[in-house]
């Protein structure tokens, strides 16, 4: 537990706000280097710090004509390119929050997230504009389209608009607080209803300087995770920090992305999380791999991302995150522990607790709760939750909600989601560790494993899996030999695809919420039961 880890970019002290709080630091760059490319866009599009500073004064103009005042929360629905970067930018310049919402919004947690921020204002894209019509949004007074409407649309609302050119500009920013709220970032929804996190300036900054503080100026990083996700934004603000230049894109793309690479000479990317180190794994091998100007790489560690690291040679740090805190675990550079987070990073206390926040013994899963010695290490709770507030920060520790394991080497060890620990027979049962031996089963691409109520009062196993001429029998057959006879799941459900964020998160809920379908395969009901072996 005493093992920390010391960044040699990680600098303690608060930043000047010219070098830390966003529309300063657009300021300060348009000032100091103006010529030089800030973001190229996928669109084709390329701006200067100068020209990010003029589009951000004007859209400013255009916003505030349309009432946006300090303070206000604007809900942003568009995809990751020029409209959002300048939307949200010109937000900060007015003292305005910017909470961008998840382009598969719809329904009733669309419905949810809007009556949450109480915002009269969205900026949305113009095919997204009919989802209003289904749900109750009388709280927004205007949606400024950047586009023209296809669909007749019965929203209550003001549709105004068309782009977000403006004729005037806004000539400074706003007294802008290090302590201000700078965005809401609603988190994913893979466990129920999303929560808006009040994220902070120097909450931010923190978590672009934890997860990026390697990059200088002469870099660029491609940046292909979402706006409205806590590792598109954190890497924006990190390279903007540093005058790095960005090339951001729309979305991952395993075809694309070493073109993307060299096109741009990427030194560095936003992040190679969940699937997309599997798919860059499996891409055929080439003579041309390790020509490419990837340096530095934040990523998650697995088998799979150490492999990709050696193969297209370049350097990797990982780390744990969350929206709510400011990156508390971090590996030292090149970590070859398959499944680390790293270890407490400077400022960061760190334990593992039960139930009770009794601490855990070594190798013991339990929760993860942390707390900082700097107060803008974190965010500034749940919006208009004080309950989910105060239940995340028990006894002064921030409680994560995920289950982690230490071993005697001081390394920290995702386990899994507390709510995705299954329960059966009196085995806490790791939803992770059973998709990482079902993931081996070569026609599988995909898996998730959710705990579904049994005829027994308790929680059987239940595993989706996608990918190509998978047989149940063969599989199960496959996981006898692996696996503890608990672990082997009651259940298996062949799927096209399994149900996912925008961010490649699993939603395990729509799993759990579906249960045993009618194309669900039931191991005992073809006979098979797996008894515990008794020893004689």
């Amino acid at each position: 537990m005493a093992v920390k880890f010391h960044p040699p970019w990680f600098n303690p002290e608060r930043p000047s706000r010219e070098n830390g709080v966003l529309p300063f630091v657009i300021e300060r760059n348009a000032r100091e280097v103006p010529e030089k490319t800030a973001f190229r866009f996928d669109t084709g599009e390329v701006w200067s710090y100068r020209n990010v500073l003029e589009k951000t004064r004007e859209t400013a103009a255009l916003l505030a004509s349309h009432g946006v005042n300090y303070g206000d929360l604007v809900v942003v629905w568009l995809p990751s390119g020029p409209d959002i970067i300048r939307t949200w930018f010109a937000l900060n310049y007015l003292g305005a929050v910017f909470v961008p919402l998840n382009l598969d919004y719809r329904g009733n947690i669309l419905r949810h997230v809007i009556s949450e921020t109480k915002a009269k204002l969205m900026v949305a894209h113009p095919k997204l504009v009919s989802r209003l019509s289904d749900i109750d949004c009388t709280s927004l007074e205007e949606v400024l389209v950047v586009g023209d409407v296809d669909e007749e649309t019965s929203v209550t609302a003001k549709i105004i608009g068309s782009s977000l050119e403006g004729t005037g500009n806004v000539s400074e920013p706003a007294e802008v607080n290090f302590w201000d709220p700078q965005m809401v970032i609603f988190t994913s929804g893979t466990t129920g209803p999303s929560k808006g996190v009040i994220c902070p300036y120097l909450h931010q900054y923190r978590v672009g300087q934890c997860s990026y503080g390697y990059l200088t100026a002469n870099d660029c990083m491609m940046i292909d995770l979402p706006m409205f996700h806590v590792g598109g934004v954190s890497s924006v603000i990190g390279a903007i920090c540093k005058k790095t230049k960005i090339a951001l894109y729309s979305g991952f793309s395993t075809g694309d992305f070493w073109d993307r690479i060299r096109e741009n000479n990427v030194t560095t990317v936003s992040g190679i999380i969940g699937a997309m180190a599997a798919f860059l794994h499996k891409t055929p091998e080439s003579k041309a791999d390790a020509d490419n100007s990837l340096e530095m790489v934040t990523l998650m560690l697995n088998d799979q991302a150490i492999a990709i690291a050696d193969r297209f040679r370049f350097n990797y740090v990982s780390g744990f995150n969350m929206s709510e805190v400011a990156v508390p675990l971090l590996t030292g550079i090149n970590c070859r522990v398959p499944g680390s987070c790293g270890v407490p990073r400077t400022g960061v206390e760190a334990r593992i607790v039960d139930e009770h926040d009794i601490e855990c013994a070594t190798g013991v899963a339990g929760e993860l709760i942390v707390r900082f010695d700097q107060p803008w290490e974190t965010f500034s709770g749940y919006l208009n939750n004080p309950a989910a507030t105060a239940e995340a920060w028990r006894n002064g520790w921030f409680h994560t909600g995920d289950l982690v394991r230490l071993d005697h080497d001081g390394n920290f060890f995702f386990v899994d989601r507390l709510k995705d620990a299954v329960r059966r027979r009196g085995e806490n049962i790791s939803s992770l560790e059973v998709e990482s031996e079902i993931i081996g089963y070569p026609p599988i691409i995909e898996v998730a494993v959710v705990g579904v109520a049994s005829e027994h009062g308790e929680e059987e196993i239940l595993a989706a899996v996608a990918g190509e001429r998978i047989e149940p029998l063969e599989l199960t057959e496959y996981l006898v030999t692996r696996v503890p006879h608990y672990m082997v799941p009651r259940y298996i459900r062949v799927v096209d695809s399994l149900p996912k964020t925008p961010t490649n998160k699993i939603q395990k809920y729509v799993l759990r919420s579906e249960g045993v379908t009618e194309d669900t395969w039931d191991r005992e009901a073809a006979g098979i039961v797996l008894k515990r072996t008794k020893l004689k």
